[in-house]
């Protein structure tokens, strides 16, 4: 977010997103112009897209920090419904003590945008009520280190289909390597 008013130009995503993750530097007769593009949000999308059905229709983004900002993008762009879980009470999101049994029902994606169960600390997680989750659920980790954390093993013992952040990592740099190769 703070590179952006530096830069020359951003693609579209990196303006929907509202943050920037990889800059090109483009040389044209004798001068630099500086791109920039949100890669996290190609990586997220094509890396949730096989999981989708049906019912999947509305998602909890845990967290509201920038790795949240791609992850709204890209619901917005599917034209899925979402709200943000923040620790502190905000206008048009819910806490972590609003989460009950009607949210769950009514919320079957969930993604944990906070660094919560990173290594070191694996034995930290978001605190949801993991007892109202079913196999209708996806819990989706941005953390992919370690590969299963205690927040997707909760999930997962509960039926719903999981995934970790590593195929978005893999999927961002790719992407990100493509634009700095292209013409």
């Amino acid at each position: 977010i703070a590179v952006i008013p530096f830069l020359d130009h951003l693609d579209v995503d990196a303006k929907g997103v509202g943050a920037v993750n990889c800059i090109k530097i483009q040389h044209s007769n004798n001068q630099i112009k500086l791109i920039g593009y949100n890669t996290d949000a190609y990586g997220f999308e094509y890396s949730i897209l096989p999981l989708l059905e049906n019912h999947h229709k509305k998602a909890l983004i845990l967290g509201n920090g920038g790795a949240a900002k791609a992850v709204e993008y890209v619901f917005k762009k599917l034209g899925l419904s979402y709200k943000i879980v923040s620790r502190t009470a905000q206008n048009g999101m819910f806490t972590y003590d609003d989460l009950d049994e009607e949210v769950l029902n009514a919320y079957h994606i969930i993604v944990n945008t906070s660094p919560l169960g990173t290594y070191p600390n694996v034995e930290q997680y978001p605190n949801i009520p993991y007892s109202f989750i079913t196999n209708k659920h996806i819990l989706y980790d941005l953390v992919y280190n370690p590969a299963e954390t205690v927040f997707l093993a909760k999930g997962k013992a509960k039926g719903a289909k999981i995934k970790n952040g590593y195929q978005m990592l893999e999927l961002q740099a790719i992407k990100s390597w493509e634009i700095w190769n292209e013409g």
